[in-house]
């Protein structure tokens, strides 16, 4: 793993197609490790500062796990609970934090503050979500498929409904290109991604012979799939307003038993979370009431049926950041 002694983790494509795979094989062996108790740490000693301007369940608890399993030692700074942005630069910040810590973890909007990070801290810096980029997401998905496929990775077919122009319609579409995949994405065309990331994404399948499809035409995207992804329609900082706009563009796009009968028996479903496919939140509620429908961006009954491998992919975000931490930190001084 000498390739990533040191590196940072801003988004993947910024990585070799064999490394960020070197990364999922080692999550697979630590996992395996883990189930059978037989990890060992290799970060004792190793501090992490774990910076979270977006409140986070999954992406917290992942580092600090995988922190406390290798031995290293790490801190959350929450929401306001620093002067990042305020009363103190990003290039100061981070000099600061990088005489203290290790490696500097990274939740929030601005992709800027991430670049800042990485060229002034020193450190490692991790991209734990930013409006442009889910990178440590996209270790974990491209784990839980390879998990629940037989095909090797270049000839799996996966799809993306629903808001394409965020982070994870963004990421899925650059990695599955990235990697050789057949990469699908349904959105209205009022939702589909910028196009820059439709250009980059067609020029990395030219090198890697991926296959990219980017159409409003859901069952057209989902046909043959073997992995289905949604996220939900309004995402995090997204003024509640936009609700009715969104949910009118993207019902077409919900996941349902007709998409998942146009994709075929063997689609797995996936979904980064969380994920309003019930009752039990405000909107979900209220998306009952208004169109009869249990289940917003999912229905319910297909987020928990035997095609659901969601809380696979959740434990596999700690697993993947792990082999982060440790490709990463287990070789510098």
């Amino acid at each position: 793993m000498g390739y990533w002694t040191g590196k940072s983790l801003v988004a993947l494509i910024e990585h070799p197609p064999a490394e960020v795979l070197a990364l999922v094989d080692l999550a697979a062996a630590l996992k395996a490790d883990k189930r059978a108790g037989v990890e060992q740490p290799r970060l004792t000693g190793k501090n992490v500062a774990l910076i979270f301007e977006k409140t986070s369940t999954r992406t917290r608890c992942a580092f600090e796990v995988a922190c406390f399993d290798q031995g290293a030692n790490c801190s959350y700074i929450g929401p306001g609970r620093s002067q990042l942005g305020t009363k103190e630069s990003v290039a100061d910040t981070a000099r600061v934090l990088g005489r203290f810590y290790d490696a500097i973890e990274y939740r929030g909007s601005l992709q800027s503050v991430v670049d800042g990070l990485v060229r002034y801290a020193g450190v490692p810096v991790y991209n734990g979500l930013t409006d442009d980029y889910h990178p440590t997401q996209m270790l974990a998905d491209v784990l839980t498929m390879r998990e629940h496929s037989d095909k090797p990775l270049a000839e799996v077919s996966f799809a993306y409904l629903g808001d394409a122009r965020n982070n994870m319609g963004h990421s899925l579409l650059l990695t599955g290109a990235l990697l050789g995949m057949d990469v699908r994405i349904a959105a209205p065309n009022a939702l589909q991604p910028d196009q820059a990331i439709i250009e980059r994404a067609q020029a990395l399948a030219k090198e890697t012979g991926a296959q990219v499809m980017v159409t409003d035409d859901a069952e057209q995207a989902v046909a043959g799939c073997d992995f289905i992804h949604t996220d939900v329609w309004v995402s995090m900082g997204e003024d509640s307003s936009v609700w009715q706009e969104r949910t009118e563009l993207l019902l077409p796009y919900r996941i349902d038993a007709r998409l998942m009968q146009a994709a075929g028996k063997q689609a797995k479903f996936m979904h980064c979370l969380p994920a309003y496919h019930d009752r039990s939140t405000s909107f979900g509620e209220q998306f009952y009431e208004d169109h009869g429908l249990v289940g917003i961006e999912v229905a319910h009954e297909i987020f928990e049926s035997e095609a659901a491998v969601v809380f696979d992919q959740a434990e596999n975000r700690m697993h993947t950041i792990k082999a982060l931490l440790v490709a990463t930190l287990s070789h510098t001084n």
